[in-house]
């Protein structure tokens, strides 16, 4: 969850330390820090954004080879003395780290007893001392870094420079992500492509176990026991323009408005006219495989998982196959029985949320079939699955998800018709489904424009303390995402319940001092769903509808239409309107929609 950089090459390593920083502020953001090698180690590090870094960073810091961080604490509080980078004593080491270190206490005590005296809080600054310590007597800065880690429990992504060693920086990875960038007589390093590709767009991925060295004309990569490996470099389809807020006032309400497109090619290349099916190869699974599937299980982290419900529903309305959704960061730990008749499905958007790469880890161990939904290509969860499903939907840089969330729902739609018609799902269900999904892009534009009114909407009621979310079968996992993006980003208490369980607990909260957001979708469930708003209304509860059609005027203060498309399609729509009411409600309130606090994209720790 924090943010790498390195560089080894000709120019000065601060400027492009900086930048790269600045991408991966999403990564973590509440102080940050860089060291650069001239005559020694030259380290500057503050509490706060990069924007901080930058201004404490003097016009002379030269040096050609640098790490730089930028953090999300999970040990010691945010200040600049627990801002990585961190140094041994002798001023020697300099570490920048992702992960956690478990034996950190244990390898502190150790260590302090051999004279270390330690500065910070963090498990970080072990590491520094961890490998000032094998450096001595090690021939290289890699096989000290290498017999260092022998000594480590836990998950790390890691670059190191050594002051005696001005030509080189050491990576390395065990859970948590590090990509090399390969430049023009210069080399790169982060744990996340986005800081490399106003550099280089030609990448390598290290796995877990993995270590590397850069030089400036080039790395080597090799495994924890010394065996060199051999890495095909990977051509990123995204460039710098991708991560810029391209005029939007946010990098929200960029991807938000995004969707569109971002929808389109998650479908391109995938509908077929002709057998009413969608063509998913990368599944690698052959129809007699497919059929023998008795249940399929999804697993996911956040909106991940709300995605994975939608997508649940999908599957059994469409292939009639029994699915469900769990959190991945719960299925570990439950000793889960891995049955070889269900297909496992695990959601990520980058591709490297740990406790989501864990529990793939895990199934596979026990032999189970998995398959991957993911944005990032060559992610960790990607190589680990079986098969999947890329989304194409393009770098998300804000903390919340909205244009990966809507298109992982179009991915498990696209799943659902494959499977359904593999089953028994006719022909002319499946050109139902093919045409429905056609009209997603436009449809999802319709609801943009609709983006002032909802913004009205958002601004009247962001002032209140809490807000309930409620919806029915296909809209209680759109009424979940709902109220996750309110509370993530605007900080407003929000819940969100099964309508039907209201008069069973939630409705004491009712009241007109807690609004409710209403999923109502011209369904099977339409008047059940209006019986609720009525019993909110009768209680003096003030309702937001957002649905296909106007109800009567008593049953909801404030409506937010969208268009029809098929029934088992609808939530992908209804989820649009949530985001906006979110990203207006933050705005109104003053929030940093982008960064929220306590939180950073790309959970990449326990």
């Amino acid at each position: 969850m924090c943010g790498i950089v390195a560089y080894v090459g000709p120019k000065d390593a601060a400027p492009i330390l900086l930048e790269g920083l600045q991408r991966l502020e999403y990564r973590g953001y509440d102080s940050a820090g860089l060291v650069v090698s001239n005559k020694g180690l030259k380290v500057r590090k503050v509490k706060g954004r990069v924007a901080e870094l930058a201004a404490a960073v003097p016009a002379r810091f030269k040096g050609g080879l640098g790490i730089g961080h930028t953090r999300w604490a999970t040990h010691g509080v945010p200040n600049d003395v627990n801002a990585h980078p961190h140094l041994d004593n002798a001023e020697r080491i300099a570490v920048v780290h992702n992960g956690i270190i478990e034996n950190a206490d244990e390898l502190r005590a150790k260590l302090e007893a051999d004279g270390a005296v330690f500065a910070s809080e963090t498990d970080t600054e072990v590491l520094a001392h961890l490998i000032a310590r094998t450096a001595e007597e090690a021939e290289s800065l890699e096989e000290a870094v290498r017999k260092a880690l022998k000594s480590v429990v836990g998950t790390y992504g890691i670059a190191v420079m050594d002051a005696r060693r001005a030509g080189e920086i050491v990576v390395a990875r065990n859970g948590s992500p590090i990509v090399i960038g390969i430049g023009e007589k210069e080399m790169f390093a982060a744990s996340d492509v986005a800081a490399l590709v106003r550099y280089t767009r030609q990448v390598v991925h290290l796995e877990d176990g993995e270590l590397a060295v850069l030089q400036a004309d080039g790395f080597r990569t090799f495994t924890s026991d010394a065996r060199v490996t051999s890495k095909e470099p990977l051509t990123v389809d995204w460039d710098a323009g991708h991560y810029d807020t391209g005029g939007y006032e946010h990098y929200l309400l960029k991807e938000i408005s995004d969707q569109s497109e971002s929808v389109a090619r998650t479908l391109r290349g995938r509908l077929d006219d002709r057998f009413h099916i969608a063509h998913l190869g990368g599944l690698n699974l052959d129809p007699r495989e497919t059929r023998a599937f008795r249940r399929v299980k999804i697993i996911g982290c956040g909106s991940a998982y709300y995605a994975g419900q939608i997508g649940a529903q999908l599957i059994e309305e469409l292939a009639r196959i029994p699915a469900d959704a769990e959190p991945a960061s719960e299925f570990r730990y439950r000793s889960p029985v891995v049955e070889h008749d269900t297909l496992y499905v695990a959601v990520s958007q980058s591709g490297e949320t740990y406790d989501t790469l864990a529990a793939v880890q895990e199934l596979k161990r026990k032999g189970g079939r998995v398959l991957g939904i993911v944005n990032a290509v060559g992610s960790a969860i990607a190589r680990e699955v079986d098969g999947g499903v890329y989304l194409h939907a393009g770098p998300e840089v804000s903390v919340a998800s909205t244009k990966a969330f809507t298109s992982t729902a179009v991915a498990f739609a696209l799943i659902a018709l494959h499977f359904g018609r593999v089953h028994d799902l006719s022909p002319a269900d499946g050109r139902r489904i093919v045409e429905g999904l056609r009209k997603l892009p436009d449809q999802i534009q319709e609801i943009l424009k609709q983006n002032d009114a909802i913004e009205a909407v958002a601004q009247k009621y962001a002032s209140h303390a809490g807000m309930m979310f409620v919806g029915r079968v296909r809209g209680y996992p759109v009424a979940r995402e709902g109220a996750q993006k309110l509370k993530e980003i605007s900080y407003v208490h929000a819940e969100a319940y099964p309508a039907s369980e209201l008069k069973h607990g939630p409705l004491a909260l009712i009241g007109p001092e807690m609004p409710t957001v209403a999923i109502v979708p011209d369904d099977e469930l339409l008047d059940k769903n209006l019986t609720t708003l009525g019993e909110i209304r009768a209680r003096g509860g003030r309702v937001v509808m957002i649905g296909h059609s106007e109800p009567d005027a008593k049953l909801a203060e404030d409506v937010i239409l969208v268009p029809k498309n098929e029934v088992e399609l609808d939530p992908i729509l209804l989820t649009i309107p949530l985001q906006l009411l979110a990203y207006h409600a933050a705005v109104a309130l003053g929030r940093d929609v982008d960064k929220p606090r306590n939180l950073a994209k790309s959970v990449t720790v326990e």
